[in-house]
């Protein structure tokens, strides 16, 4: 199925205008040429449209022959061992994070190259399923762990929730002091002093507490405070 702006060879024209390709296409650009070789290397001939997902899983396990990942038997003494200490005579295989990788690219390159979603190798069961296979193999053999991390996702507000102001403290009680004698000239009642031409005036209460006298306080020019005398 080769598209409009692919030439015989399999090599996808580059986009209009001369702009530069990114890095990921690039890369999907090569993966995708390498697989079309692989097909045309095949014996007999592998048609692109005859292509199912039996096909990629032959082409992933050729491409373990190049693979750089040391991946330790279950009977090696670094079976499990994330950083082994001394060389093994395992073989080397592609990553999974490699082969996973490749496969996404390649998924991509098969639509873009003019192919159905539903008819696409790359995108079958049993690849997927070998994916995983080697992934959970691999993360024993060289004591990797392979899970992705989860976001975190802020818990929605509950529905019919009303948040409530805090309650204010209780104000501490005012510090009583002492008390002070009724018969201290210097208080007067209510708190407000009475003057009256010039003299101030304070009441003062007997035994039975009804007002009997006034207690004239007459100021001299210095200030001093003069002694004073209760009129019967």
């Amino acid at each position: 199925m080769p598209s409009a702006n692919s030439d015989s060879s399999g090599n996808s024209g580059a986009p209009d205008g001369g702009a530069k390709p990114s890095r990921y296409e690039s890369q999907k650009r090569r993966d995708w040429n390498t697989f079309r070789q692989y097909l045309r290397n095949h014996r007999p001939p592998l048609e692109l449209a005859r292509c199912s997902g039996a096909h990629v899983l032959e082409f992933l396990r050729y491409l373990d022959q190049f693979g750089k990942t040391k991946v330790h038997a279950f009977g090696c003494p670094f079976f499990g061992h994330p950083h082994p200490p001394a060389p093994c005579p395992c073989p080397l295989r592609q990553a999974w994070g490699s082969l996973d990788a490749l496969v996404g690219r390649l998924r991509a390159a098969f639509e873009e190259d003019g192919g159905q979603p539903e008819a696409n190798p790359f995108a079958a069961r049993a690849v997927r399923l070998y994916l995983r296979e080697v992934r959970d193999s691999q993360a024993k053999a060289r004591g990797i762990a392979y899970e992705k991390k989860k976001r975190k996702r802020p818990f929605p507000p509950l529905q019919g929730y009303n948040p409530q102001p805090p309650v204010p403290m209780a104000a501490a009680p005012p510090v009583i002091g002492y008390d002070q004698p009724e018969s201290d000239l210097n208080l007067v009642s209510g708190g407000y002093q009475q003057h009256l031409h010039g003299h101030l005036m304070l009441p003062t209460v007997d035994a039975s507490g009804d007002d009997a006298a006034v207690v004239a306080v007459a100021e001299s020019h210095s200030g001093a405070m003069i002694p004073l005398s209760v009129l019967n």
